[in-house]
């Protein structure tokens, strides 16, 4: 929406500044963005007496403000200055000065500073404007919470620039809630300064890892060294359910926090000395993408052929697996690919091999959707032709430091066509991502990749600083360095290997699938539901119900959902006679199209709802079928999403982040939303004559589930309308099942019920930006958002007004 003060600023900026020399028209729109503070700048740097100008507020701008002095009140040395520092305060969101007054320092003006200066943490003071508070007024920076920011890591950024706003290298930084590069840098400057470097630059250089060798912390540490510690692992959270807090004093919370930090990143653990402890290397792994780059590491990768010696001494310097190339393109001068008969010298050797794929990478022009999609039948063709199993990782390259929009524009279309041509081929092999940790945790989030190999030693990559370790991370780059192995040497660089992540590959052409043994499991289980005889239910139900009993089986409404009222009971006469046949529950199983591991518990509890309580094709209403699966995680989701909403106020945004994204953990999260889709195709399936045993083997080894997504879509909900539809529906309907699983899902973790939240104003609004992240969220899975434009926005009014007109009739009322 446009603000009538910003476009009063970008109309102002270029009829003042339009003639000077360098000067770059702001687009006049109503909505604020850098064209519109650089041309603001630019038009600074003219009353500054810079020419020409540039789009930029750099040293010599900042030198000229700070010889003009505080600007405060009744200052009247150049209203044109005045007035763009007015504009400025506009564009930032606050109320500047009275429109008769541009130009005029006044009381309104020095309020703003004020409320300015209280928000970026530092002291109200009079309310005056100095060199960096100008600069900062004339950036993008926020000093308040912005969708998808916390309060807690904003109270960090605040106390950052209040202790060292007036340092000399410091720069005041945002105060958004949100951890970025920016203030990744201000931590690090703060970190300098208290270790007494005479030059603090950020960097994470010799003397800053000598003075952080020398402050190892542990618990009862106090002081600002364990503030500082501390505030880097709330830049660092969550590791999975693991948060904290900043504090002075290294209490048992905090410890705690640790030692899951050093689990998720593998550099200690139980028994370890340094396990919970702020040591150096766990400094370094708080502070920079590399970590400590001379920790432990059985994991490499090399451009270089691994020969029988070179194999031999990987082995015995502790090294396990190795990375190796699949491709080396035309021209290049590097031969790298993999060499014959080298797999077998690897394996031989008492190595694993993880296969990469790289045809250049290095730029943006080499990645498009079509190169994606080109270089994947590549990559297939050639790791089939090598005899690697299917379900392997293979990784492709990003080998530059890509920036947010290039991964948006270029990046994520380039992997979106690799998906599409492995799948075109039959998915037997997955994608994973080489790149720094904002390209994976983009690329694993938008295109599914099973695991992310992280360039962690471009420590300095924008890519790196500032965003956290990809929780699907397999491999982290540490550090390059050449072997010397006898008359021989190659460059080599060591990664550390994930514990329980990608395995790597440790022979070829093994014809087993990554499925198999869950199938293996479902027919030894299908034939003991033929032995028995103490059931009038069918083979395939019963062995739905045993899989399910544990986790989806309980009939205590006081402490669980009664799932037997949703997808009724289950024999325990079976279960005891599977049990004592030696039968047990296959908790989970690896996903053959994406590598994923699936929750087999949820997968049949869903199956066995959607068994029971049917849908008709393109069912707009839900019912308690729907429960067991996307409805019930919609409803968990619902309630997560109401206890966030300081965080997200906005449905939708929450949605976007959080739902079915396969880095970040949720109640609804991508697994499940497999699980979801997957269970609802083999309940259909069964109804539709199959066994279980058919309706599985089809689904998991038959190609069933290359398009689960776009099919789920189709067969469950078939339009967008009819998507939204059913989500309103089970958050909000009166029927019985779907009210008592909303009271067992949604008020039983402390959240107001939806009915409740679209009956209060503006509640209708926020009700249906969640219904409809729903629905984007999965039309994103299925690569149909376009049918957003045709449906959903089409008949978007219709959906609010009945609860419009209901407040309406209520405020009159009242």
């Amino acid at each position: 929406m446009a603000d009538e003060k910003v476009l009063e600023a970008q109309r102002w900026v270029n009829a003042t500044y339009g003639g000077v020399a360098g000067y770059e028209r702001c687009p006049e729109t109503g909505r604020t963005g850098w064209s519109t503070m650089n041309a603001l700048i630019m038009g600074l740097q003219h009353e500054l007496g810079i020419s020409p100008v540039v789009a930029g507020f750099g040293p010599t701008t900042l030198a000229k403000v700070a010889a003009l002095g505080e600007i405060g009140f009744g200052w009247d040395k150049n209203r044109n200055i005045v007035a763009i520092l007015q504009h400025g305060l506009f564009c930032k969101g606050y109320w500047a000065v009275e429109p008769e007054s541009y130009g005029w320092y006044t009381g309104v003006t020095r309020q703003a500073v004020k409320d300015l200066r209280a928000n970026m943490g530092i002291p109200e003071g009079e309310g005056t404007v100095s060199a960096k508070i100008f600069k900062c007024i004339l950036n993008m920076d926020a000093y308040v919470v912005v969708a998808g920011g916390t309060d807690k890591i904003r109270g960090i950024q605040q106390w950052l620039n209040g202790r060292y706003w007036q340092k000399d290298a410091y720069g005041i930084g945002p105060c958004d809630g949100i951890y970025s590069r920016d203030v990744q840098k201000s931590l690090m400057i703060a970190i300098q300064y208290v270790l007494g470097i005479a030059s603090p630059n950020g960097n994470f250089g010799p003397a800053t890892q000598a003075g952080l060798r020398a402050n190892n912390l542990g618990p009862g540490s106090t002081g600002v060294f364990v503030e500082l510690f501390s505030a880097a692992c709330v830049f660092n959270e969550p590791i999975g359910d693991y948060r904290t807090n900043q504090r002075d004093t290294y209490d048992g919370a905090l410890t705690d926090y640790v030692k899951a930090f050093q689990r998720f990143s593998q550099i200690s653990k139980e028994g370890e000395a340094n396990y919970g402890r702020g040591d150096y290397t766990t400094w370094a792994q708080l502070l920079v993408s590399m970590g400590d780059a001379d920790r432990p590491a059985s994991a490499s990768d090399t451009r270089f052929e691994i020969t029988a010696s070179r194999a031999k001494w990987l082995h015995a310097n502790g090294y396990r697996i190795v990375g190796r190339y699949l491709y080396d393109p035309p021209g290049s001068d590097l031969d790298k690919e993999i060499k014959p008969g080298e797999l077998k010298t690897i394996f031989d050797n008492g190595l694993r091999v993880f296969p990469i794929y790289q045809d250049n990478a290095r730029r943006l022009v080499d990645f498009t959707y079509t190169h994606g999609y080109e270089h994947a039948l590549n990559a297939h063709k050639l790791a089939s032709d090598y005899g690697f199993n299917r379900g392997t990782v293979i990784y492709f390259a990003v080998d530059y430091d890509a920036t947010q929009d290039e991964i948006d524009s270029a990046i994520v279309p380039y992997f979106q066509g690799v998906s599409a041509g492995l799948a075109s081929q039959g998915k037997k092999y997955v994608h994973g991502v080489y790149g720094s940790r904002n390209v994976c945790t983009n690329v694993t989030n938008k295109t599914f990749a099973r695991f992310s190999f992280v360039s962690g030693m471009s420590w300095g990559f924008s890519g790196n600083l500032g965003f956290t370790l990809p929780t699907n991370w397999s491999f982290n780059q540490i550090k390059e360095f050449k072997v010397s192995n006898g008359s021989d040497s190659f460059d080599l660089d060591r990664d550390v290997w994930r514990e329980r992540s990608d395995p790597g590959t440790g022979s070829i052409k093994d014809p087993a699938g990554p499925a198999d043994a869950f199938i293996a499991y479902i027919q030894r289980l299908y034939d003991v539901a033929v032995g028995y005889t103490g059931s009038d239910r069918s083979p395939s139900q019963l062995v739905m119900e045993y899989i399910r009993h544990a986790e989806y089986g309980n009939k205590d409404w006081q402490n669980e959902l009664g799932w037997w009222f949703l997808i009724g009971g289950y024999d325990e006469g079976f279960v005891k006679h599977a049990n004592d046949r030696g039968m047990t529950i296959m908790k989970n199983f690896t996903d053959p199209y994406t590598g994923y591991e699936l929750g087999a518990e949820h997968l049949m509890a869903t199956a066995n709802g959607h068994f029971l309580t049917p849908q008709e094709s393109n069912q707009k209403s839900a019912n308690g079928g729907d429960v067991a699966g996307w409805g019930g995680d919609l409803m968990t989701f619902f309630a997560e999403w109401r206890n966030s909403e300081e965080q997200y106020a906005s449905g939708k945004a929450f949605c976007e982040a959080k739902l079915a994204v396969p880095t970040v953990a949720s109640s609804f999260g991508f697994a499940d939303l497999i699980e979801d889709a997957d269970g609802y195709r083999l309940a259909r399936a069964v109804r539709g004559g199959k066994t279980i045993v058919q309706a599985v083997k089809d689904h998991y080894d038959g190609g069933g589930g290359l398009r689960r997504f776009n099919t789920y879509f189709e067969d469950r909900w078939g339009t967008a309308e009819n998507c939204k539809f059913a989500a309103h529906n089970v958050l909000t309907a009166s029927d019985i099942t779907l009210g008592l699983g909303r009271k067992q899902l949604i008020t039983m973790a402390g959240a107001m019920l939806p009915s409740v939240l679209q009956n209060l104003p503006g509640g209708a609004d926020k009700l249906d930006s969640f219904e409809q992240g729903f629905v984007s969220a999965i039309l994103r899975r299925t690569g149909m958002e376009n049918r957003l434009a045709d449906t959903y926005r089409a008949n978007h009014e219709k959906y609010l007004h009945a609860a419009r007109t209901r407040e309406s009739a209520r405020a009159r009322e009242n």
